[in-house]
């Protein structure tokens, strides 16, 4: 897709805080590849700019999430149309992102097919069930099921219908497909995408023993997510150490 010659954009692009996104956004991607939750180089990760909500940083298609860096990023419009940036742009990833930013109002958004969170949307339960692992408990409440599997979202419709299905949830299992995970920061996005992960984990393996599951109280659960949520500084020292560690 052709580059959009913009003198706001190329300002932006360049701007102190938008490079120090376009570095976060490139270490989720490099964490993401380095903890096993890429697939290829399919899936996609995005931020709404601060100064503009309806541009967002989007990593580019055809590379590895384990090679991207901050210069690869690319900015986009809510149309789709590139604006800044030296790599293509993946269709699905502009009619899902768009749509999510836009109708979800979420500033960042990352999505996969991460193995054992995907591995629950073909099962009848679709997803995540937020009452059994201490780790699942952080999600209660925040969760959306999207059962409905359409294809490959290759038109506006049905990055819309996506977004319309979450509902506002932080986190929405789409059926026979992935995950969407959204948060108010990177760091925050992507500590919650990997214990996502790991709380499906968790589930898959506990189901694989054939007994019967144990979930608590449906007030317990709500009563962790609220002290998980009030703790957010674990989010921003686990993507610090990913900063010292992912190269």
């Amino acid at each position: 897709m052709q580059v959009l010659p913009s003198n706001e954009a190329q300002a932006l692009f360049h701007d102190a805080e938008v490079r120090a996104l376009r570095n976060d956004l490139a270490l989720a991607l490099r964490a993401a590849a380095h903890h096993g939750l890429g697939e290829g180089v399919c899936n996609h990760f995005s931020t709404a700019l601060p100064q503009r909500p309806d541009w967002f940083l989007l990593n580019p298609r055809g590379l590895h999430w384990g090679e991207v860096q901050g210069h690869d990023i690319v900015l986009v419009d809510a149309q789709g149309q590139a604006l800044a940036g030296a790599h293509p742009i993946e269709p699905t990833a502009l009619f899902i992102h768009a749509a999510v930013h836009r109708i979800a109002g979420k500033a960042c958004v990352l999505h996969t097919h991460m193995p054992y969170a995907t591995a629950l949307t073909l099962t009848d339960l679709r997803g995540l069930d937020t009452t059994l692992s201490q780790n699942a408990m952080r999600f209660h409440g925040r969760v959306a099921v999207d059962a409905d599997y359409n294809g490959l979202a290759l038109d506006a419709g049905e990055g819309e219908r996506i977004a319309r299905a979450m509902q506002g949830a932080d986190v929405a299992f789409l059926g026979n497909h992935g995950v969407i995970v959204c948060g108010e920061r990177i760091g925050w996005a992507y500590d919650d995408l990997y214990y996502l992960e790991r709380a499906c984990m968790h589930q898959v393996i506990a189901l694989s023993t054939g007994r019967p599951l144990q979930p608590v109280q449906p007030a317990l659960a709500a009563r962790v997510a609220a002290q998980t949520a009030g703790e957010r500084m674990q989010s921003d020292l686990f993507f610090e150490s990913l900063r010292r560690m992912v190269r």
